[in-house]
């Protein structure tokens, strides 16, 4: 089956907007029901949802509320002024009582078990390490949040997750303490822990450095954007043969994959068009990809098995694909 075609476990769903709260500064969380009080689907942390907040903007959000509650779906969502114009539909123009749509929920960035956790997020990246928290504290690991934020008023959760698990939790406000001393969580490397990480690009970035001599597989990370420099590559035609559809396409040096398939009337599901949700993920039977996403581990993208086609290429003349 290809992996763009609809999983058993995942939905398109009309759903009620039961309540839309203010939980920080900018940001607010939406709880999301079944019109009819119908189960909603089951999920596990680092899942997200697409919100279908209008035909053409659709957005991706990280589930922040208690995976074994079946009765709601929750997600937190941050206003971001400079950003494509989704965050802001859902702070000015929903309210509650009104429906929208929903698929999902879909996890790239899935919670290992370990004997040790180290948490680090920045921001609204809190929002798919909370689920993992509570997952880590059911088993009775050990764990450690450290998170940080421009102030303390920003910061979503921040009082609930002090309350809920004390000391464990370092709440890092950047107007009260500068920046996360990062060289002393991850300078020594640990053995038996796995860190996971999500917040902005920076924030990232300099994660990833210092664990460049952890244990391979130590880290585990979620991004909201495209990574710096994904999709800067040379830019050349080459063929895509869709092996189910019979059909072989000519892919110019200005156009994706996903556009060209989609202009010869595939059907394919995408979202976010850059390479960071996972949407549009199919598998590759032949050739070899240039991969230009922000999402596939190292290991993932040299296996060559599958590539998020909105903007990955081919590195030599043609690929064939599972369409």
């Amino acid at each position: 089956m290809s992996l763009n075609t609809l999983p058993k476990t995942e939905l398109d769903l009309e759903v009620l907007l039961a309540r839309k709260e203010v939980v920080a500064d900018g940001v607010v969380r939406l709880t999301l029901r079944h019109p009819e009080g119908e189960p909603l689907p089951p999920w596990e942390p680092g899942a997200h949802l697409d919100l279908v907040l209008r035909p053409d903007v659709v957005r991706q959000y990280s589930l922040c509320g208690d995976p074994g509650d079946r009765s709601v779906l929750q997600v937190a969502v941050l206003r971001q002024p400079e950003g494509r114009g989704g965050s802001q539909l859902v702070h000015d123009e929903l309210s509650d009582g009104d429906r929208l749509r929903i698929r999902g929920p879909r996890n790239h960035f899935g919670f290992v078990k370990s004997k040790r956790y180290l948490f680090i997020a920045g921001g609204i990246g809190i929002t798919p390490i909370m689920p993992m928290i509570a997952a880590a504290d059911a088993r009775g690991a050990d764990w450690r949040l450290i998170y940080g934020g421009r102030t303390s008023t920003s910061m979503a959760f921040r009082d609930e997750l002090a309350q809920k698990y004390g000391d464990r939790v370092t709440a890092w406000p950047q107007d009260e303490h500068g920046l996360m001393d990062l060289q002393a969580l991850l300078g020594k490397p640990q053995k038996r822990t796995a860190v996971y990480c999500c917040g902005p690009e920076r924030l990232l970035t300099a994660v990833q450095e210092l664990c460049r001599f952890w244990p391979s597989g130590a880290l585990h990370f979620e991004r909201f954007t495209p990574k710096q420099g994904a999709d800067s590559g040379e830019r050349t035609e080459f063929e895509v043969e869709l092996a189910q559809s019979g059909l072989t396409l000519t892919v110019p040096e200005d156009r994706s994959i996903l556009q060209v398939v989609e202009d010869a009337g595939v059907p394919v599901l995408s979202s976010c068009q850059e390479g960071t949700c996972g949407t549009c993920e199919t598998s590759v039977l032949d050739g070899v990809v240039d991969h230009r996403d922000s999402l596939l581990s190292d290991d993932e993208q040299a296996a060559n098995d599958t590539m998020m086609i909105c903007v990955s290429r081919a590195c030599g003349r043609r690929l064939v694909l599972d369409l």
